[in-house]
């Protein structure tokens, strides 16, 4: 029976997953494209963003990344001999329409267009996301996602897309981490564009979910009403530091709010949670919902996608002064607006390059919860990976042990969901390549494929290896689709 390096039964983790279980991998376009001058693209607020003195480490930026605007064909080549059945990756906005507004930038279209033709060429089924944070400069400059008109030309981008590639896409992504978008970008300032304003963060999070309903209905319009939509949440998993103390609690309850159902209530259920009003009403009393915006984003959703890296600890803070907390990169202002009496204490280790814990009881446990409160909604695993400072040995190997246990562990909870009654259908690894890993730069890699900063080759590594194995393991299997 195959086996990996470290000696894991990939056969047997293999065969706990149904035999239409779809696997893949995940990309983004700043973090691997390069080429930001090339092909009719304008700038975006991540290449001002990564451009200003102090906001990336090492001053890094994804002018280059790892050059996959120009290496594609090689990456899709790369992708196969792994045995990828599906392709997350996102259209970069700005190739589309340099200033967020007016026709589309044909260049753009015909590299994408290319990306999608070879990928079904190998077999591999491509999952566009259409945004991933790369907002045209243009449009920040008229106010960003705070500005509602911003909603409405994202529904005009997602329509000349749809135009050009809906005929090969049986899955749309809209929207990817929008509580990354929100709150990191316009609350904390660690993430492009850089605003320290609780206000328009929370503005964000509405334009950004009447822009998922906007986007989905322009797809359908173009597609047709069948047309696969989905969307791709990073869900936090709090648990309360004290289980007996009503205030850590209440502090679960308010992560809980701000985090996954500011963002799943209103695209599954069309309103925003009365406690999430109430615990942000000193910040904002919601007037950027307009009538009739809350049936607009009733938008049947045909899959949820799941970000999921680790857990967290919370509890509530007595303090006087507002609490540096989880995700915030540190110092500095919180991505918690409304939550200033929230901590989060230090998780248990083991912990990855990023500081975040590894806790894949949370991943089955989220699967699950999710499955049964929407129990006619299948669920897709979009991200899930764990960055580490990787070595590469004399013979050239990349031995990342480490990760390969990581990614080991977390398939098999995702299988301890399936076997709990969750309906997951896929699971894409983040990430494929090393990357350009936002306001961390080149500093975190959580590729299963190393990329070279000086010479840009690709080198598969054990981790890889060990997926590509439990990949052939299940194709194996009689009756494998």
């Amino acid at each position: 029976m195959t086996t990996d390096a470290a000696g894991s039964d990939v056969g047997s983790l293999a065969a706990r997953f149904p035999t239409d279980f779809r696997w893949g991998a995940a990309t983004a376009a700043y973090q691997i494209e390069g080429a930001v001058h090339e092909g009719g693209r304008g700038p975006s607020i991540w290449d001002t963003f990564s451009h200003t003195p102090g906001r990336t480490a090492g001053g890094d930026t994804g002018d280059v990344a790892v050059d996959h605007f120009h290496r594609w064909r090689d990456d899709v080549a790369l992708m196969a001999d792994l045995g990828l059945q599906s392709y997350r990756f996102s259209i970069a906005w700005p190739r589309i329409q340099p200033t967020g507004r007016g026709p589309a930038n044909e260049e753009g279209l015909d590299f994408y267009s290319g990306l999608v033709d070879a990928l079904l060429d190998k077999g591999i089924r491509p999952v566009p996301t259409l945004y991933h944070w790369d907002l045209p400069q243009a449009l920040e400059d008229s106010g960003g996602w705070p500005e509602r008109d911003t909603a409405f030309r994202f529904a005009d981008y997602a329509g000349l897309v749809t135009e050009r590639l809906g005929d090969r896409i049986p899955l749309w992504l809209t929207l990817n981490e929008p509580w990354c978008s929100a709150y990191l970008g316009y609350a904390a300032g660690v993430h492009a564009p850089g605003r320290t304003e609780p206000t328009a963060a929370m503005a964000a999070v509405h334009h950004l979910n009447l822009a998922h309903a906007l986007g989905a209905k322009a797809i359908r319009a173009v597609s047709g009403a069948d047309t696969g939509i989905g969307a791709a949440l990073n869900f936090h998993l709090p648990r309360p530091a004290d289980p007996t103390d009503p205030r850590d609690l209440d502090a679960v309850r308010r992560v809980d709010a701000l985090a996954n159902r500011a963002f799943l209530q209103p695209m599954m259920e069309g309103r925003y949670p009365d406690d999430l009003i109430c615990d942000v009403a000193g910040v904002t009393n919601f007037d950027f919902v307009r009538d009739d915006d809350l049936d607009t984003l009733t938008t049947p959703l045909t899959t949820l996608g799941i970000n999921y890296y680790s857990s967290c600890v919370v509890r509530h803070y007595d303090g006087a002064t507002p609490r540096a907390t989880a995700d915030g990169h540190g110092d500095g202002a919180s991505p918690w607006v409304g939550a200033d009496h929230v901590e989060f204490p230090p998780t248990a280790p083991p912990h990855t390059a990023m500081g975040w814990n590894i806790d894949p009881s949370g991943f089955t446990e989220l699967l699950v919860g999710l499955s049964r409160r929407y129990p006619d909604l299948p669920l897709l695993v979009t991200e899930n990976g764990s960055a580490f400072h990787d070595r590469v040995d004399a013979d050239g190997r990349v031995r990342d042990t480490e990760r390969t246990d990581y990614l080991r562990r977390h398939l098999g909870a995702v299988a301890d969901a399936l076997d709990a009654g969750a309906d997951v259908r896929g699971y894409l690894v983040w990430s494929l390549l090393d990357n350009f890993e936002w306001a961390y730069g080149y500093d975190r890699r959580f590729g299963i494929v190393r990329v070279d900063d000086d010479t840009q080759e690709r080198t598969v590594k054990d981790s890889g290896r060990f997926y590509a194995a439990v990949l052939a393991a299940h194709r194996s299997r009689p009756g494998t689709r």
